[in-house]
């Protein structure tokens, strides 16, 4: 795909084919996905960061849409769309519209949005919303016709981001952290998300430590009903045999090499799993032990996720 510098005030503005004439286009996002997933909250926050936007845009219309945009004299810098199944047949388009943008050498930026059905199945409850592809079915009927349609188009995408278990503020902040143009003094955003092994791996991370081989506080009727986060004798309890601090004496190391090359890669978010049986008590405590260290300096800003944490079980 091809990939477009960070769009700033200052970016040159690339020639126009064959003409040497300028054109304004420096940042076009296509934003797609299942139905459910947050492109509307993504949508939304390209709209409050200055990008031109278009809401259920026919797949038809994005050649016109960039051809206008190319156009001498065009004021959009920075465009975003959401293109998705409500565009009925014409959404079957997509993928050759899509690789007509490669072909034809525009900078542009394909974003998928998707989530576990589970997850699409609840906020279609709770929003009573019915799916567009089964309008008089079910949900999961929706949801297996659309991952069948989106296929090919997630293939395509540059940027791939799960919702599933995050808040629409945790979304957003993603994206921005993600997909938005930074300033080159900006901090990288780490997040350290705990996780349970028996409910599966977290999607989106980029590095994962399995911590199951420490003491378990499950196994200690005392502790059972207490979380890493916020009793320090779970925290005891882990540490008991001293493993905890052999593994940091590892970890450690390794961590403080990668995050300053990730950093330095340009890589503006970095998401590191950390995962237990049960996502309660070890996987929770060393995410919050790790981003309090990894908090603390002026190279990068840390946050804890815990995705199975209050889930029970």
């Amino acid at each position: 795909m091809t990939q477009p510098p960070p769009a700033t005030p200052d970016s040159p503005t690339p020639a126009a084919e064959g003409a040497g004439a300028e054109v304004s286009l420096q940042d076009f996002v296509v934003i797609t996905g299942y139905s459910g997933a947050g492109k509307s909250t993504a949508i939304a926050v390209f709209e409050d960061q200055g990008y031109f936007c278009v809401d259920n845009l026919p797949p038809e219309m994005i050649g016109q849409l960039v051809d206008l945009f190319r156009h001498p004299g065009s004021k959009v810098e920075r465009a975003a769309v959401v293109c998705d199944v409500r565009g009925g047949s014409y959404f079957t388009q997509l993928q050759r519209v899509l690789e007509d943008l490669e072909e034809h050498g525009t900078v542009h930026r394909i974003v998928f949005l998707r989530a576990e059905e589970d997850a699409l199945v609840t906020r279609y409850k709770e929003t009573r919303r019915r799916h567009p592809l089964a309008p008089h079915g079910s949900v999961a009927e929706g949801i297996a016709a659309e991952r069948a349609v989106l296929a090919g188009v997630e293939a395509l995408a540059d940027t791939v981001i799960d919702s599933t278990g995050l808040t629409v503020h945790d979304l957003r902040n993603r994206i921005i952290a993600e997909l938005l143009p930074r300033d080159a003094t900006e901090r990288m955003s780490v997040t350290f998300e705990s996780f349970g092994f028996k409910r599966g791996v977290v999607r989106d991370a980029d590095l994962v430590f399995d911590v199951r081989f420490l003491p378990n506080p499950h196994w200690d009727p005392t502790l059972r009903s207490k979380n890493g986060r916020d009793d320090p004798e779970v925290l005891e309890y882990i540490e008991q045999d001293g493993q905890l601090q052999a593994f940091y004496d590892h970890l450690l190391p390794l961590l403080d090499f990668l995050l300053p090359r990730y950093a330095a890669e340009g890589k503006s978010h970095l998401t590191i799993g950390i995962g237990c049986t049960g996502g309660k008590h070890r996987s929770v405590a060393i995410s919050e032990q790790l981003a309090k260290r990894y908090s603390g300096g002026d190279e990068f800003w840390a946050e804890t996720r815990h995705r199975d944490l209050g889930l029970g079980g």
